[in-house]
């Protein structure tokens, strides 16, 4: 059951949330909705992994930037 909830947010605010809506292909209804199922998401405990956390920072020191990465994936998905 979906049910209407209004919102007061600034002009500003809502005029770029329809631009982010506009270019994400999403409504602004369901970009909240995300973003309300993300927070719930949030308060569930994640149980990290041994194998895993072992593996946090391990990229820290290796040189390869965000901008290294995102090309590899333009690349990889041409």
């Amino acid at each position: 059951m979906n049910t209407k909830l209004t919102l007061r947010l600034d002009d500003e605010l809502i005029a770029r949330a329809k631009r982010h809506s506009a270019k994400s292909g999403k409504s602004v209804s369901q970009l909240v909705s995300d973003y309300f199922t993300l927070i719930d998401a949030q308060d569930t405990e994640i149980e990290i992994t041994p194998r895993v956390r072992s593996l946090r920072g391990v990229l820290a020191s290796s040189g390869v930037s965000e901008r290294d990465y995102k090309r590899h994936l333009e690349a990889k998905h041409r």
